[in-house]
């Protein structure tokens, strides 16, 4: 069986993760990892992981680096939640005909909000055959890859609503740090305003739900607000006195004239009662669908972005959406 080489980007609680998993597939060939960290650089990725048969390979500190030594077929991008850095992150493996499976949240939808850089990468993977795609729990699959493959049963189509609770308690250092714990509820919903905090991606998934499902939207609005902590509340991480700041709610609605088409809600934050996933569609015939304790995203996260390759690779070359692979499916036997 002809292994697939693969390389990680970006050296993060979630890259090394990735990297770990990438490790422990037959059916890949880690070949190297990147990351522009001074204190990373050189080490060899068996200290990083504590995997034996990553021997002999080390943190290199750019693309160029990496290709030198032994160019993958795809990267495992885990580095950014902006469409126009990861491009730019990406680019020398887009011009070198290598393909990418980022976890980026904007790359979800990228032509939203960047979509001058979509049209120039679209034609840049064209011509060197190579591609890229975003791959996740949320975005990436709860909220958007979902709620479109439960439409596949439909005779019609009125509305989608998601509904995504998590108790962030559960999460990684990073996620509950995004989402606020332990700040001032005046200082931390200017933040949000200014878009410097909360869940990044929401409003992209809900324009590849519009795309999918052909709707063209008349507005497509996104709104946060903190989520204030009812007593003190400890992590492992945090320690969140009563009222300062211990996650968000955040929600966005696309509209057609007066009907709201698609509506994305997630509560986020440090204790949330019953976490759940649930999924309405409104239509023929009506669907609701709950995925008790929802979806882990950190672990879950990871499987999605190693699971993506195969399917990648098997793609026309050019930016792709989600919704332009095949089936997401697990590719333990691939």
């Amino acid at each position: 069986m002809k292994r697939i080489k693969v390389a990680q980007f970006g050296l993060g609680p979630i890259g090394v993760e990735s990297l770990r998993f990438a490790a422990q597939q037959p059916w890949l060939e880690v070949v190297g990892a990147v990351d522009n960290d001074p204190a990373k650089v050189g080490r060899p990725l068996t200290e990083i992981t504590g995997l034996g048969q990553l021997d002999g390979l080390r943190v290199a500190r750019d693309l160029d680096a990496l290709f030198r030594e032994a160019p993958p077929e795809v990267i495992l991008h885990t580095a950014s939640s902006s469409a126009a850095a990861t491009l730019a992150q990406m680019r020398p493996a887009l011009e070198f005909g290598v393909s990418v499976a980022t976890t980026c949240e904007q790359m979800i939808f990228p032509a939203l909000k960047e979509p001058a850089l979509v049209k120039e990468f679209d034609a840049l993977c064209r011509h060197t055959g190579a591609r890229v795609v975003a791959a996740g729990v949320n975005p990436g699959f709860v909220m958007d890859v979902l709620p479109i493959a439960l439409t596949g049963v439909s005779r019609s189509v009125e509305s989608i609503f998601v509904e995504r609770v998590v108790d962030a308690a559960t999460r990684r250092a990073p996620l509950q740090a995004k989402i606020g714990s332990g700040q001032e509820p005046e200082e931390f919903s200017d933040k949000l305003r200014a878009g410097r905090a909360g869940h990044a991606g929401l409003i992209e998934s809900a324009a590849l739900v519009a795309h999918a499902m052909g709707w063209p939207l008349d507005s497509l609005v996104e709104e946060g607000e903190p989520v204030l902590a009812g007593r003190e509340i400890a992590t492992p991480f945090f320690t969140v006195p009563t009222g300062k700041v211990c996650g968000i709610r955040q929600r966005v609605v696309g509209t057609s004239g007066d009907v709201e088409r698609v509506v994305l809600d997630i509560a986020m934050f440090l204790g949330a009662p019953e976490p759940h996933d649930r999924i309405v569609v409104r239509g023929r015939p009506p669907l609701d669908v709950t995925i008790r304790n929802g979806i882990a995203g950190d672990d879950a996260t990871v499987a999605a972005l190693i699971n993506v390759v195969p399917r990648l690779l098997a793609a026309a070359p050019g930016l792709r959406l989600a919704t332009d692979l095949s089936l997401p499916k697990w590719s333990g036997n691939s």
